[in-house]
């Protein structure tokens, strides 16, 4: 048996640490420019995303709060950008947007096939059908989703009332995630909206003259159904949201996405406003449309907390 040493373990070890120091200082200028132990839970969040390059705020005409004509559909208004794991873009909207026939029964109500266009506007009138932007398809309809499955009653079926629009790559660069005049969405709530907090959306209802301050939608939450199952909040404003608003996009006190408008109620000293739950309502399109890696957009703009709290005051200075 030889008794000669089959090699210095201190030495192999001296010579690996140096390989993992080269190999760090090498590959160190293609790391991204923010370690991943350092992002916010909000980008962390698996439903969220934050990307790069969009078109700046002021140049941008596909963003959040714009109007959408649906053929054989209604005028309405659109919400947040979405992305998918092929770099797609969409935008959304509320499903009965696309319904074909009046019906409030989310399950039941006829709407129009995937692939039906929607057209981006500006300053549709109810006689007018205004500027148009571009155009885009109808790629996911939770309505039309829910039905193809089967769902026939129950929370999700009442109060589950949201769609994307595909938008073509040949107007990419027409596109901004941030929300009009309130900036965000800084991420999406994973709570929803408790009685009495904030929320803030931009509606585009053809009934208003376009650039109306009245667009500028703040409102409180009051006390959730027990039967929504957290899938519907209900809010009142000063301004509140009128047809024509319908999927318009609601971020919280901290600029974090809530929900979509859905429903208008009226009673004798209130006007309601149902949100639709977007993390629910955004969580079921990405099991169920078939559109792989779909994630909400964080906005380029910031949010402006001193407006909101400004305005939510009653003290719209800006």
């Amino acid at each position: 048996m030889s008794s000669e040493r089959e090699g210095d373990p201190w030495r192999t070890v001296l010579i690996v640490l140096t390989v993992l120091a080269l190999a760090n200082w090498w590959f160190a200028p293609f790391e991204g420019d923010e370690p991943s132990a350092e992002l916010s839970s909000e980008q962390r969040d698996p439903l969220v995303r934050k990307s790069r390059g969009w078109t700046p705020m002021k140049r941008a005409t596909i963003t959040p709060g714009i109007q959408t004509i649906t053929d054989g559909g209604g005028q309405c208004t659109t919400n947040f950008v979405f992305t998918d794991a092929r770099d797609r873009v969409y935008i959304g909207q509320a499903a009965h947007c696309a319904r074909t026939e009046e019906g409030t029964n989310d399950c039941r109500t006829p709407t129009m096939p995937l692939g039906t266009r929607v057209v981006f506007t500006e300053g549709a009138t109810s006689f007018d059908a205004g500027d148009r932007i571009a155009e885009g398809r109808l790629a996911y309809s939770s309505w039309r989703t829910m039905r193809e499955r089967g769902v026939g009653k129950g929370p999700m079926c009442a109060f589950n009332d949201f769609a994307l629009v595909e938008v073509p790559r040949a107007v990419r660069d027409l596109v901004n995630p941030s929300v009009p005049f309130w900036g965000g969405p800084t991420g999406l709530t994973s709570t929803g909206l408790r009685t009495g907090e904030l929320t803030y959306g931009f509606g585009r209802s053809s009934l208003r003259e376009e650039g109306s301050r009245e667009s500028r939608q703040a409102g409180i939450a009051w006390s959730d159904n027990e039967a929504a199952r957290g899938w519907s909040h209900t809010i009142s404003s000063r301004s509140p949201g009128l047809p024509g608003d319908s999927g318009s996009a609601y971020v919280d006190a901290d600029g974090r996405a809530v929900g979509t408008l859905s429903t208008l109620s009226i009673g004798v000293l209130f006007v309601w406003n149902g949100l639709g739950d977007l993390r629910r309502e955004l969580a079921y399109a990405r099991k169920h449309s078939g559109i792989k890696g779909l994630r909400l957009e964080m906005g380029t703009s910031p949010f402006r907390y001193e407006r909101a709290r400004t305005w939510s005051s009653g003290d719209p200075r800006t």
